[in-house]
């Protein structure tokens, strides 16, 4: 039918795909390693004022849906979801 088990191995994903995960990490791990990251920041630069500005009105939007606190601090967010969750329900 084209189906995988649910049992499967490859259907692992409850908290994540751990063989992702692990392909994600030594990838980085070899980029981190080759000497490259300096040259490929250098690359990523905003080539002229225009792209900056988009560069900023991108990285804006993206932490707009960002799951952080107002310090940055992830763990301080999820607390607050669950404070709100909590409160929700009572």
């Amino acid at each position: 039918m084209g189906t995988k088990d649910i049992g499967s191995k490859d259907n692992v994903h409850g908290e994540g795909n751990y063989e992702a995960s692990r392909q994600y990490n030594s990838a980085t791990k070899k980029f981190v390693e080759s000497g490259r990251v300096e040259q490929a920041a250098r690359d990523a630069e905003p080539r002229s004022g225009k792209e900056a500005a988009e560069m900023k009105q991108a990285e804006e939007a993206a932490l707009l849906r960002a799951k952080h606190a107002p310090d940055g601090s992830i763990d301080d967010a999820m607390d607050n979801d669950r404070d709100d969750a909590a409160t929700a329900s009572t």
